[in-house]
């Protein structure tokens, strides 16, 4: 039997940008590009240390408009970043391994679940109770009907709902030196989760340059113990090939491309595939798979959607310093907001159909930022028609931690300079999405401003909200510190920045409500120390400006990295 895969002119090769092309015109065009990011962000940090010399009225009204700017943001970040708290509660309280089973009959379900918010309208009314029940019910009242008006869609398109009885979850986990223990607690979640391992296949990607010695071992430590566990366990042993890097990007192709020859020998068509590229150490809420699962099924644009979780860096949170923390966390809340909107990109551990990942050709081989640089491959090949659905549950991941103190601080540099480095998927989206008739103009232009300010900031916000918006006040001369603006220019960004740590308050309560529970290592005062931490919020962002712009210059002046820096991890035991 031919296997419905083979000889799919779908899945002719996708021809995306090469960042490293020898084509004299495309090489010159790229470096244009790469200039882009770095220039702009010297050009602001230069521009007002020279305005505030030259022109410090000048300079002195832009960092009081900035300011009135950064808390607007700070403002709007913050409420969608609780009603993306909210959302993820609600998703973890969703039965999503119910909802999955009951996906193939909708109008069924539906009936049920509106008799059941009848049921629970009569309670309210009929019953007398204590306040915090009738708010439980209530809350699940809420989600009854917000669920059935979703299934109202799925009836309207029942013929597109695929069975999940017949899907199969291909989980990814590189790995290039992490130790049994660390990836074990990682395969532990996806067995334990609420998805059949019947229909689970694991792939392990190790690396052909990691020692024997080490590699070997671990992979008969993982094989023996999850022996007959799931539906397949694969292992490919990648080898860096002429003209890739040695990068989780080179070895993830790699492994998928093994799998794509498992599916064909199987005759398992790769639309029935969902492919979810995790990290090592990505500890998977129990009813991940099921929710992916269920979206997977009952979306007729299945094959045009990403799915990401929420990463939280809570493996070892109590472990690591509070500079560590601080960053991480505000990492997570940044992802929480940015799940709520629509221009969601793919971050760390994430997944996407694999008939998709097939389409596009991969990953590109030769570039350090892999989790995002697929969703714009992909956004890429369907001409903008391209979209990222969140899956509101939380994955756990490991925080930066290393031997000693300051080991741990140079390694946290490390990886947000990596993280940073995903810059350089800039000047080949560009190259990708301009030349694109089918793309729509809006969505280029829109692309094109979200990059260029979300780096932009990064590398400059903290910058200029720290340190040189004060420089018009030492560089501004006596005519301008004689002025009345000079004057009030202290008092205004001090409120400011005042009004914009009320922000900075709210997430820190909610950052205490999602932290895992103490482990019994750590007394009370940890507790303590975990809030005084932070008073190092405006110091850690100081520092998470640096290797954002450290990477921008490495782009600027052609100083790529050869590899990809992975982060040690560590666990207490």
């Amino acid at each position: 039997m031919t296997a419905p895969n083979r000889n799919n002119p779908d899945y002719a090769p996708f021809p995306f940008p090469d960042p490293r092309t020898t084509d004299p015109r495309a090489h010159r065009l790229q470096r244009v590009l790469e200039r882009v990011p770095g220039s702009l962000s010297w050009t602001v940090v230069v521009g007002i240390v020279l305005a505030s010399w030259l022109a410090p009225i000048a300079a002195a009204v832009f960092v009081i408009v900035y300011d009135i700017y950064w808390l607007f943001l700070t403002a709007y970040v913050t409420l969608f970043s609780v009603l993306s708290y909210r959302q993820l509660r609600h998703g973890m309280r969703t039965n999503w391994w119910e909802r999955l089973v009951r996906s193939r009959e909708p109008e069924r379900y539906r009936r049920e679940l509106l008799d059941r918010a009848e049921y629970f309208r009569r309670v309210l009314r009929e019953e007398r109770m204590p306040l915090r029940r009738r708010s439980a019910i209530r809350r699940e009242r809420r989600s009854i009907l917000r669920h059935a008006r979703e299934l109202s869609d799925h009836i309207a398109h029942r013929d597109t709902i695929m069975d999940h009885r017949e899907i199969i979850q291909a989980v990814l986990l590189p790995t290039a030196g992490e130790g049994a223990d660390i990836i074990e607690p990682a395969i532990r979640s996806i067995a334990d989760s609420t998805f059949p391992n019947s229909q689970i296949v694991i792939v392990l990607a190790t690396e052909e340059r990691e020692p024997e010695e080490t590699r070997l071992p671990k992979v008969e430590a993982l094989r023996k113990a999850f022996d007959g566990v799931f539906r397949d366990f694969i292992v490919t042993t990648h080898e860096v090939a002429e003209g890739e890097l040695k990068c989780k990007a080179s070895n993830a192709a790699y492994a998928a491309r093994k799998l794509r020859e498992y599916l064909d020998e199987r005759d398992i068509p790769y639309e029935r595939v969902i492919f979810s590229n995790f990290d090592c150490d990505t500890v998977a809420h129990p009813e991940y798979f099921s929710a992916l699962a269920y979206h997977y099924v009952t979306d007729p644009d299945r094959l045009r959607r990403a799915y990401q979780p929420l990463p939280m860096y809570h493996n070892n949170l109590w472990d690591t310093n509070a500079f560590v923390r601080v960053t991480v966390t505000g990492s997570s809340f940044w992802h929480m907001y940015q799940g709520t909107r629509k221009e969601m990109v793919t971050f760390s551990s994430h997944s996407e159909p694999f008939d998709t990942l097939v389409r596009v050709g991969y990953w590109p081989v030769n570039m350090i930022s892999e989790d995002s640089v697929i969703y714009w491959k992909a956004f890429s090949y369907f001409h903008g028609d391209y979209k990222v659905k969140l899956i509101p549950l939380p994955v756990s991941l490991d925080a930066v931690l290393a031997d000693t103190y300051v080991k741990t601080l140079g390694n946290a540099y490390k990886q947000n300079r990596r993280w940073a480095y995903g810059v350089e998927n800039f000047p080949v989206m560009m190259r990708a999405f301009w030349p694109d008739r089918k793309m729509p103009l809006r969505k280029k232009l829109r692309v094109t401003e979200e990059i260029l300010e979300g780096h932009l900031s990064w590398a400059t916000a903290p910058l200029i909200l720290s340190f040189l918006g004060w420089l018009p006040l030492f560089l501004g001369g006596t005519a301008f510190n004689e002025s009345v603006l000079a004057h009030n220019l202290p008092v205004v960004t001090r409120t400011l920045m005042t009004l914009s740590m009320g922000g900075l308050v709210t997430l820190v309560f909610v950052s205490f409500l999602m932290l895992p529970k103490r482990p019994e290592r750590y007394g009370p005062w940890r507790t303590v120390f975990m809030f005084a931490q932070w008073f190092l919020a405006p110091f850690v962002a100081l520092l998470m400006a640096t290797p954002a712009l450290d990477a921008q210059t490495r782009l600027l002046t052609a100083n790529y990295f050869g590899e990809f820096w992975v982060t040690e991890k560590v666990r207490k035991k």
